[in-house]
């Protein structure tokens, strides 16, 4: 398809359609291996592991964000010569995948257990390679420049095996435990949770305060609960043992209503004397602190409910009812026995489940843990000795410091059937547990062969935090292992800093001994045009393919990358995308003149040794600054800076200007000048491509492949540098000063509405010789850019009378207004004009002026009128100076 020492050509369409050339270049990139690590062994490496998108479904808009930018970054170092490296995978998400799958089972009127743990897998691996092929399709949308010969599941065997080594090393340090304790419970998907993936909503609740009598009669102590449901396995109720109030009664018994149960009354410091009734109820296996209460005072631990948040049989007559029927069952019932003393409103936060949005249950359970403290120390240790990982933006290491600082040990097991199944056997007779990297053929306490392993797998971020090193092959020692690793950078937004970020940090230095990457680029989310984060239920969700099918891939990318800062969140406005895909077609368009006038020109043939022009010398200086710009803000991750820098110099500097420039050589008879301008044309775009090329990787390599080029793929060209002959000089000055009095003369013709088909008198008073030597020698640029009759150029002249005046840095500008206006026309045009805009602004001043208007109307509303006013306001004194002006001619 390509050559690697091709001509320019002319054949591009008149327009620019992504869709005939997308597809095309994905797959000669992807067929041409032009992605692949590895072809320059010598070369210094460059790493990016790609944050694993979850099996569960089509990516979305964040996804692209996210995938955008790290696409820029190493398709940047990739041209800069690194053996850069992007290693894509996907992961197995186990309660989202399983959730998913149940769900689609359930349509079908059948349950797991109906199947079978193996017959449920499978269908969950169909599941996944569904998605798989589906989410590699669209990284192919996506124009991601990812290594596929390295693509890794974390459920492959290699990543499996790393996954065992960890856990085995961590129980034989002492750092895996099992366990029982309250934990989180998902009642709907049946698992355990840890602590992040809990999210605490505000709810409106009540708090109930009852009564429990004391068995010798001589009294009630008074607690008070958010969950009544709970009392059911109350075994004890506390105070503090400084409390005066309670003094005489610990040690004494109390009858638990409606169970009957007797419960004693205990001391403990954890009890706040000030706080409510400075009695509270404690209920070992149905809350944190009540269980810490409970281990200390020796008391039972009752579970009242069973996994899926229905009463069990200690919940005597409430058996068999779900947790919120019981909780309003009972409160009737201690109504009714005069137990309950009052019912307060309650504001609290309550825990629910981030994958199913349960209610989550407090719940004692035995589970696997990690202990954290030690990794987390260690991890600290790194971060303030210099050897852990630089935050994108820094605020964000104070987030993840604070965080691991106060770390809880980490509950790891999951009560599902897909993901890595912990690598534990119990022996059925004797109980001892064996943790190894497969199963044992007996009992090494006992001796029996009755080994069965364990039911549950690992959280999904157990595997997860192994990602930078389980991917290259650890824990063998592989060729790519020690190449690529550590890292260079990873990107991912900062709503995963607990869940991902820390945790693969820990593990890393505990196993491989370093930090897994150099640099952390948080970035944010991306919100609707409102602000509001995108959900189901708000149903403003964007599908990054319904944007690519309607403004291509390359506007979508460039919108994304170029829409925020590292760290702070970002508006999706379809405004803006259509911005960015009128900002390719403005480089389509500059190209497809240039190459109509450069046919046949080869690489070979760009000459700038010979005499260039101002404008060509003031490109190339432009050109040189635009490169050090690019490079360095890229270095920064400043994305956004980056697009900006690149839109005003190819918008601005190349086709507002250089390109109208090289009109007068290339339709001239100057055949030297033409030549210049061809190879300045052909050069300056060149490799302006390669520098947007990471951003719009589709539309740069169909141009690139238009212009006269060297190599096979602009994916594989050299990253442009700054060339040391077109520094400084005088072409910047010179261009100044022409674009200044070109762009005044251009506004005194909009503000007296004459058209630049119109030719005008021009007057210029150069401030010295030198301005007036350089006016001289490009009196033909002037001439044609501002459409004169007349040019007079003259650091001697007299200000005329009767004119229009500018002032730029090294000339005054006068434009006679005889023959260039009719002044009585204007002045008539002017007034109606003004006429017209005091009506428009004692309307809308009536309308603010209104207190039902601004009482009643949106705030929204309410501004755009300010503003609207604002801008008639400033137009109407616009208008009345214009008339003073001309009045006074």
């Amino acid at each position: 398809m390509s050559q690697t020492n091709a001509p320019a050509t002319t054949t591009m369409p008149t327009t620019y359609d992504p869709k005939s050339c997308e597809t095309k270049w994905y797959d000669y990139w992807k067929d041409h291996g032009f992605f692949e690590a590895g072809r320059h062994k010598d070369a210094e490496p460059f790493t990016i592991v790609i944050p694993p998108p979850n099996v569960t479904g089509m990516l979305h808009i964040g996804h692209a964000l996210d995938f955008t930018l790290q696409d820029i970054i190493i398709r940047a170092k990739r041209m800069q010569g690194y053996d850069a490296l992007w290693l894509p995978g996907t992961d197995h998400a186990g309660i989202a995948t399983q959730t998913r799958v149940e769900s689609k089972l359930r349509e079908e009127g059948k349950f797991r257990h109906d199947l079978g743990r193996e017959e449920f897998l499978k269908k969950v691996w169909e599941w996944k390679e569904h998605y798989a092929d589906t989410i590699r399709s669209q990284w192919a949308k996506m124009g991601l420049s990812l290594d596929y010969s390295r693509e890794r599941f974390t459920l492959d065997e290699g990543l499996s095996k790393a996954v065992r080594e960890v856990f085995v090393k961590l129980y034989e340090k002492g750092l895996i435990y099992r366990g029982k304790y309250i934990i989180n419970w998902d009642p709907a998907a049946k698992t355990a949770l840890s602590d992040i993936e809990v999210e605490y909503k505000e709810v409106k609740g009540s708090l109930y305060h009852l009564q429990y009598p004391l068995k010798d009669g001589s009294g009630s102590i008074t607690v008070a609960t958010t969950r009544p449901e709970t009392m059911l396995g109350d075994t004890a109720v506390a105070v503090h043992p400084d409390d005066e109030r309670y003094r005489d009664m610990i040690g004494k018994t109390l009858i638990l209503p409606i169970i009957g149960r007797e419960i004693p009354v205990i001391a403990d410091a954890y009890v706040e004397k000030e706080f409510g009734s400075g009695a509270v109820k404690i209920t070992p296996a149905h809350d944190p602190n009540d269980f810490e209460v409970g281990q200390r005072h020796q008391l039972p631990q009752i579970l009242v409910m069973d996994e899926s948040g229905t009463m069990n049989e200690q919940a005597g007559p409430y058996k068999g009812m779900d947790r919120f029927a019981c909780r309003k069952q009972i409160v009737a019932d201690l109504k009714a026995s005069g137990v309950l003393l009052k019912i307060e409103e309650h504001i609290h936060q309550v825990g629910h489940s981030e994958r199913s949005g349960a209610v989550v249950e407090p719940y004692l359970s035995t589970q696997w843990f990690v202990k954290m403290k030690p990794l987390a120390d260690q991890a600290i240790a790194a971060q303030k000795t210099g050897k852990g990982v630089h935050f994108v933006p820094e605020r964000f290491e104070k987030t993840y410091l604070n965080w691991i600082e106060n770390v809880r040990d980490w509950c790891i097991s999951r009560q599902l059937w897909w993901g890595h199944r912990i690598p534990a056997w119990h022996c059925q007779d004797c109980g001892e547990v064996h943790v190894a990297h497969q199963a044992a053929s007996q009992c090494s306490a006992c001796g029996s062969s009755a080994l069965k392993q364990d039911e549950d797998v690992l959280d999904t971020w157990f595997s997860s935090a192994l990602w930078p090193f389980s991917t290259l092959g650890w824990p063998e020692s592989s060729e790519d292992m020690a190449r690529y690793y550590p890292t260079n950078v990873l990107v991912t937004g900062y709503d995963i800093i607990y869940f991902w970020v820390a945790r693969m940090i820990f593990t890393a230095l505990e196993f491989t001994g370093e930090a897994p990457f150099k640099d952390v680029l948080m970035h944010g989310l991306v919100r609707d045009a409102e602000g509001r984060k995108m959900s189901k239920s708000l149903d403003n969700g964007v599908d990054p393919l319904d944007v690519i099918e309607k403004y291509g891939t390359d506007a979508m990318r460039y919108m994304l990358s170029t829409g925020s800062t590292p760290g702070q969140d970002l508006r999706f406005h379809w405004e803006r995308v259509e911005q960015a895909r009128n900002f390719a077609n403005k480089i389509w368009n500059a190209s497809r003149f240039a190459l109509m006038n450069m046919e046949g020109f080869r690489a070979e043939d760009i000459d700038l040794s010979g005499e260039l022009g101002t404008a060509d010398q003031w490109i190339l200086q432009r050109l040189n600054e635009t490169i050090r710009d690019v490079t360095r803000l890229l270095d920064q991750y400043e994305f956004g800076e980056t697009g900006r820098t690149l839109y005003n110099f190819i918008w601005d500097d190349l086709c507002d200007w250089y390109i109208e420039f090289s009109k007068l050589s290339l339709y001239g008879e100057d055949e030297a000048a033409k030549s210049s301008t061809r190879s300045v044309l052909a050069y300056v775009l060149d490799q302006t491509m390669r520098l947007l090329h990471p951003f719009m990787p589709f539309l740069t390599e169909e141009i690139w492949q238009h212009l006269p080029h060297q190599g096979e793929t602009i994916t594989l060209a050299p990253w442009p540098k700054v060339e040391p002959k077109w520094e400084g000089g005088a072409a910047v000055k010179e261009m100044e000063l022409l674009m200044g009095i070109i762009r005044s003369v251009r506004n005194i013709r909009a503000e007296v509405n004459v058209p630049m088909s119109k030719k005008i008198e021009l007057l210029i008073k150069p401030a010295n010789e030198e301005a007036a030597e350089i006016l001289q020698r490009n009196e033909e640029y002037i001439k044609r850019f501002c459409n004169t009759s007349l040019l007079q150029v003259d650091t001697a002249m007299a200000s005329p009378d009767k004119a229009m005046t500018a002032l730029v840095t090294g000339a005054e500008i006068f434009l006679p207004l005889a023959g260039l206006i009719d002044i009585t026309q204007e002045l008539a045009r002017l007034e109606k004009e003004l006429q017209t805009l005091h009506g428009e602004v004692a309307r809308i001043e009536k309308k603010l002026n209104n207190p039902g208007f601004v009482a009643k109307a949106p705030e929204k509303v309410v501004e755009e009128e300010k503003a609207k006013l604002a801008d008639y306001a400033d137009k109407r004194d616009k208008v009345i100076a214009r008339l003073e002006e001309l009045k006074n001619v």
